[in-house]
This record gives structure tokens, sequence and C-alpha cells, in this order.
């Protein structure tokens, strides 16, 4: 169970439904024959995956999710968050690797800044004129 001072971001659960769909629709097709059977892991397996997949944050660390595994990212790792050309969030880390962080947007960084507990700068308020 999360924690209430973890953000967590997920896929569309939309993803869920339609894999769901799938494997409903795949049904006939895997009982008309014995070697068609495999053709349901396909929706299942994307079943799991928009249910795992996604980035959970809190002021120790990063965890990265997959649909069979996750990364622990401790902050202090973390050179910097940014936006790839795809417009998705990557954690850049000091050992010069780039983490992309699933179902994070590049609009979603503040909200995920806020997790550490750190604050964005503000905006200086300059006149042109100055």
């Amino acid at each position: 169970m999360s924690k209430p001072d973890t953000v967590r971001f997920r896929y569309n659960q939309a993803i869920l439904v339609a894999a769901v769909i799938a494997f409903i629709g795949a049904l006939p097709l895997a009982n008309a024959r014995a070697y068609l059977l495999p053709v349901l892991l396909v929706p299942l397996a994307v079943a799991v995956w928009a249910w795992r997949a996604g980035t959970d944050a809190d002021a120790r660390e990063l965890r990265v999710r997959a649909l069979a595994g996750q990364r622990r990212i401790d902050w202090d790792q973390v050179l910097e968050l940014a936006t790839d050309q795809r417009g998705r969030a990557v954690a850049r880390l000091d050992d010069g690797q780039q983490v992309v962080l699933p179902a994070v947007r590049g609009a979603d960084l503040p909200h995920l800044i806020s997790a550490t507990g750190q604050t964005l700068p503000q905006p200086s308020a300059e006149t042109p004129g100055q």
C-alpha cells in the first residue's frame, strides 16, 4: 500500500479495459484450435502492464515500475529531470544514464518535484527596462 506522501503516475486505465475486451474477443479464436491458445497471452500481458507500469515518487526515491520488475533510484543519483523530444519525462543520472519515467509527461514534472519535498524556483519578476 502506498504512503500518503507518495505520488503515483500510471497509464490511463482505458488500456486495461481495452485489454479485457481483446481477451474476451480472442476467446473464440483460442477455443477453435489448441495451438491458438497462446493468443490469449497477448491481451493478458497488456492488461498486467497497464495495471502495473508507472512511476512512484516520494521524498527518498523514485520507483520505476515495468511489466515484470522495478528499479529504485535515490534522489541523490538524479542530476536532472527533463523531457525528451517526444514529451516524456526522463531522469538523467550521475552515472550518465537516462531513465524514461513511465506514465510521466513533461507537464507532470512540477508535481513530481513536489513529491521530493522541494519547491520549484519562482520566476523572477524583472521589468524589461532594468
